[in-house]
């Protein structure tokens, strides 16, 4: 990546500093200091605004009007109506419709279609197997007395159940796995360009997806896919890139977030003791502790979006046809919105993190990520006594800036039989 100089009053901070492991690892400090001293900051080389603080960041998020999620509008287009029309008729050639890069009126048409899958009678609905899905999982490792959170539980976890929800062999999940780290390293890319990996892992994907739905067309399951292709709603349907789109996002984003939504929850609570000691004295906590989790390590770190016209932010003027960062880890941290933002606090109330977005794009399988997380948590606190790092070795960070989370945490506890067994 390009070398980047950011000024500062004493010291510079560069681009491969800013993106580098320690970094990745714990950007928290770095977050701190450009919130309070370049909180609307301009990547020259990169043509790329960002934004750190709670409020700004919100307000990208939120201003559709000014922010947009098209990420090809026509530089310096002042006319909102061009910029709807440019956003409406986009090519989905080069990775499909989707409704985190859409605006008003196509994303408001296909999140209500979707949105079916996800009401809170269709999500509770699942809790039983997520809970029987977790306990397998367990029950491989529990005699051991030993595991990879990540590679043995959190991540299988969410794959196994997305793919339950899509009607696809949950067998597949390695290479769901591989297209998915492909994709999300690549959303990285500043540019908003796909890399080659990528690009070859998406089109492997939708070649997979456009199997299934040809499939599902000509004999229909009990499954999401078969409900996307029969949805309607008035005039608008879905058509076989929006299938693809949706399908690839809901792998993607629903995998990467519970995966790493889990991660960081034990994470945070081995890291702090005695949080952890008063989450097992009240469990009732559970919800709250989530909530901060999502907070103090936010699973999603930033979202991009595009100025769609000339726009002030922070005594800063951001050009029509920028590119803006929201960095909603470094909001989730702001001192001026959390007090003692910096510490780990499982009855934090009121807890108004932003790590699932807001607005029009708050994402839509929160509660899904919620629940699993809730159902995981209880089981490991149950079922894995005197659990631990199983060494201090420094973690590797998940790939890329935009999630954040690492690819393995080994654990030991106190071996239990699996259920059932003796």
């Amino acid at each position: 990546m390009r070398k980047v100089t950011f000024k500062k009053k004493t010291e510079a901070i560069e681009m491969n500093e800013l993106f580098s492991i320690e970094f990745l690892r714990n950007p928290y400090p770095t977050y701190a200091y450009l919130r309070s001293n370049q909180p609307v900051m301009y990547m020259e080389p990169l043509q790329t605004w960002s934004v750190f603080q709670y409020d700004h960041v919100k307000s990208v998020l939120f201003d559709h009007a000014n922010f947009s999620s098209e990420h090809r509008l026509k530089p310096k287009d002042p006319d909102p109506a061009s910029v709807a029309d440019h956003a409406d008729n986009t090519d989905s050639s080069a990775g499909g419709f989707s409704l985190i890069t859409l605006d008003p009126p196509r994303h408001t048409q296909l999140r209500s279609l979707v949105s079916k899958a996800f009401t809170p009678k269709a999500i509770a609905a699942l809790e039983p197997r997520i809970a029987e899905l977790t306990h397998e999982l367990l029950d491989k490792v529990s005699a051991s007395g030993e595991m990879d959170l990540i590679g043995d539980f959190s991540y299988p976890l969410p794959v196994i159940v997305i793919a339950e929800m899509l009607g696809i062999p949950s067998g597949d999940r390695e290479q769901f796995k591989h297209w998915s780290d492909e994709v999300v390293a690549s959303a990285d890319n500043f540019a908003g360009e796909q890399s080659s990996e990528a690009a070859d892992a998406r089109s492997a994907m939708d070649d997979y997806f456009r199997s299934i739905i040809a499939q599902r067309r000509l004999n229909p399951q009990d499954d999401l896919i078969s409900a996307l292709i029969a949805a309607e709603d008035a005039q608008h349907h879905l058509s076989e890139k929006d299938i693809l789109s949706f399908c690839a996002l809901l792998l993607v984003a629903g995998n990467e977030t519970t995966t790493n939504l889990i991660g960081n929850a034990v994470r945070s609570l081995l890291d702090h003791p005695e949080q952890l000691q008063k989450l097992r004295e009240q469990p009732e906590l559970l919800p709250s502790a989530i909530e901060e989790v999502l907070r103090y390590r936010s699973p999603l770190q930033a979202m991009f979006r595009t100025a769609a016209r000339d726009v002030e932010i922070g005594g800063q003027k951001i050009r029509a046809g920028s590119r803006v960062v929201a960095w909603m880890g470094a909001a989730n941290h702001d001192e001026q919105k959390f007090e003692d933002a910096g510490t780990f606090d499982i009855t934090r109330s009121p807890n108004p993190h932003i790590a699932f977005g807001h607005g029009l794009h708050f994402c839509l399988g929160a509660p899904l990520a919620r629940l699993e997380a809730k159902v995981a948590l209880e089981a490991i606190l149950e079922r894995l006594p005197d659990l631990a790092r199983a060494n201090q070795e420094p973690l590797t960070p998940a790939r890329g800036f935009i999630v954040h989370g690492v690819s393995s945490l080994p654990l030991t506890f106190t071996k239990t039989p699996a259920r059932g067994g003796s």
